[in-house]
């Protein structure tokens, strides 16, 4: 391994240049500068030295280097050591300790400051670990919000960099990559005349084949952060990594593999031989992955769009269930999307997700709240203990929350037809929001709020005259042609509302060219279709009990838009009568044969839209029976089943006979 060799003295140099805020410290006292090093030294450094050690201070930030014999000199008063008794030693430690030692200590400091004074300490330096040095400088300044420019222009900068720039042939694999790597963090210039110089040296090596794996995912990651995905140098890094056995790859070299096909997912199909090979070994390595690399490995499944690598998403959310306290909010985030993608859910991640979600409440990040709400939305999972800790999150920091995020987080609870203990507080909030930022909520986000609120009788009265309006339906139009059969559907079930359950309301009509004729859409938005299976079953027992096919209709559409799964009419006696005849109707029965899908997930609370249709069409005059799956399942015989029936239709209450 190539070696940066670090050697100076401070007291006896004359031509010794400092430059930058180091010039202070020609006048500080040797013991003031001992003691200083010494505070930033990590504790096993000390433990490699028995008995009592001198610390020289060397310091990274300096262009000239110098040395006469191999010796340096040593401080007026000061009694001389051996230069091979004691640096010697230090350089075997250096080489015997785990370089992973060193690249902990470095990562845990935040200022470009605390690294460098770390280095200074040390004599002499594997590549590597500069390299190392000079990649979390990049880091730390760019998250610190320095400009590129501050970071290139700075004398401590440049010090480090000048160790690269001599003679790059001269620096291990590891070595160059990292440079090569801490250099597009910093600035990303491909004309800076250092960072062309590493990348030519890369090109060559790995022309000749001669880059390990990890230097070949850390080379392919910088050429796209600098060159964009279109690099063609990529491709043939791919190719090369393809030709290594996966034995030999690390956990990370894995991920960082599924990141370079990422940036290229429109070759993931002339890849997906070497994806399923990929998917399939990394089974092996799940338990040894951190968060942000489970996180990295299934947004880059997302990506690279492999449904078929299910069993792989599987096992990773299995171990997100055990870590998930460690998970950053956008680590977490990802995983959501990821699994709302891929269509997955289970239990024991639902209920590690309540947990965390109740255990963070009032600092919940609001991008992270839209992701969990759209994972229950998305998988109908009702779960009170996240509801509730959203609402609250929500009525303590509204101003945190922007008009998507707002959309996105009320939107299930209409969806899913709950209303949180604090719902009065909720939606007061709500309607502040509304009323002083009307205008900047997208119209079709606005519209499918609003609409959600109405699912669980939160009617938005006070805004109705402005969605009805022209401006709106316009602004709601936009650029195409027509509006969409879904915004109209929400438009005509909002004024059905406003007709049923808000008489008060004397705002603007919906024009009838905006109402819809049926609320079944596509996409069952409004309506969910009847369960064909549960549907058959009922209709044998009600042919038993009534005697034919001909006294009852399915599938009826009203006049207001709800489909009926079953509807019986009954005259001014109670009497069943044909579903043919119109006249001497005095009720009509609506059954709601409601099948798994109209519940929210392994519960038996109705779904919004299945409680509004029930709800409006017992406020349009039809006696409403509910037929739910669960107790259809429960009956043994079809003997049973017509005694439910039977129970159902004619109780005592309803007047009816057959």
């Amino acid at each position: 391994m190539a070696l940066v060799t670090l050697r100076r003295n401070l007291c006896h140099l004359s031509d010794f240049r400092i430059h930058g805020a180091l010039a202070a410290l020609k006048t500080q006292h040797v013991n003031h500068v001992h003691r200083t090093v010494k505070e930033h030294l990590c504790p096993w450094f000390w433990s490699l030295q028995p008995g009592p050690v001198r610390v020289r201070f060397h310091h990274a930030h300096c262009k000239k280097f110098h040395s006469e014999n191999g010796n340096d000199l040593h401080p007026v008063g000061e009694p001389g050591f051996s230069q091979v008794h004691n640096w010697d030693r230090f350089e075997h430690n250096v080489k015997n300790v785990d370089e992973q030692t060193f690249y902990r200590k470095i990562n845990s400091f935040t200022s470009s400051g605390e690294v460098l004074r770390f280095i200074s300490t040390l004599e002499t330096l594997p590549d590597t670990v500069m390299a190392e040095a000079l990649r979390r400088i990049c880091e730390v300044e760019k998250k610190n919000q320095r400009s590129p420019k501050e970071i290139l222009e700075s004398s401590a900068f440049q010090a480090l960099c000048d160790r690269f720039g001599r003679d790059p042939s001269n620096l291990s694999n590891a070595g160059l990559v990292t440079a090569f790597q801490a250099l597009t963090l910093s600035c990303g210039d491909a004309q800076s005349h250092l960072l062309m110089n590493l990348e030519a040296e890369c090109q060559h090596r790995l022309e000749r084949g001669g880059l390990d794996v990890h230097s070949l995912c850390i080379l392919g990651e910088s050429l796209i952060k600098l060159h964009g995905p279109g690099c063609s140098t990529l491709d043939l890094i791919i190719y090369q990594l393809q030709g290594e056995s996966l034995a030999t790859f690390t956990p990370e070299d894995i991920v960082t593999l599924y990141r370079l096909l990422q940036a290229s997912p429109e070759k993931a199909d002339q890849q997906q031989r070497f994806l399923n090979k990929i998917n399939h070994f990394s089974l092996s390595l799940v338990s040894n992955l951190s968060p942000k690399l489970m996180s990295q490995m299934l947004t880059a499944l997302v990506v690279l769009d492999q449904t078929q690598a299910l069993p792989l998403v599987i096992k990773l959310s299995k171990y997100v269930v055990r870590h998930i306290a460690r998970f950053t909010s956008e680590e977490l985030r990802k995983v959501l999307e990821a699994f709302i993608y891929f269509g997955h859910s289970d239990r024991f991640f639902t209920e590690t997700l309540e947990q965390h979600v109740a255990s963070l409440c009032l600092t919940l990040d609001p991008e992270l709240v839209s992701r969990v709400m759209e994972y229950c939305s998305r998988k109908l999972i009702l779960s009170e203990p996240i509801f509730n800790a959203v609402a609250e999150t929500f009525v303590c920091q509204t101003e945190k929350f922007s008009p998507s995020q707002t959309a996105e987080l009320i939107e299930p609870f209409g969806k899913l037809n709950y209303l949180p203990p604090n719902a009065s507080a909720l939606f007061r909030k709500l309607e502040n929001m509304l009323l002083t930022h009307f205008n900047h909520f997208p119209p079709k986000t606005l519209l499918k709020l609003l609409h959600s609120c109405s699912l669980i009788e939160r009617h938005p009265v006070n805004f109705m005259a402005k969605i009805f309006s022209p401006y709106f339906l316009q602004r709601l139009q936009g650029e195409e042609s027509y509006l969409d059969r879904l915004s109209l559907a929400q438009l005509t079930q909002l004024f059905l509302t406003s007709i049923l359950e808000c008489p008060f309301y004397k705002g603007p009509k919906l024009l009838p060219k905006f109402q819809v004729k049926s609320f079944l859409t596509p996409c069952s938005s409004l309506e969910t279709p009847m369960d064909f299976h549960l549907y058959k079953s009922v209709m044998i027992g009600l042919i038993d009990l009534l005697g034919a096919r001909l006294y009852f209709a399915s599938k009826v559409l009203t006049p207001y838009c709800y489909t009926i799964d079953v509807e019986i009419k009954l005259d001014e006696d109670g009497f069943v009568l044909p579903f043919t005849i119109d006249e001497d109707v005095h009720k009509r029965v609506a059954l709601c044969i409601d099948g798994p899908k109209r519940f929210c997930l392994n519960s038996k609370h109705l779904l919004g839209k299945e409680a509004t249709k029930q709800r409006h069409l017992r406020l349009l005059g039809y006696q409403v029976v509910q037929i739910p799956y669960y107790e259809i399942e429960m009956l043994k015989s079809r003997l049973e089943l017509v005694d439910y029936l039977q129970g159902k239709l004619f109780s005592q209450n309803s007047g009816g006979h057959w």
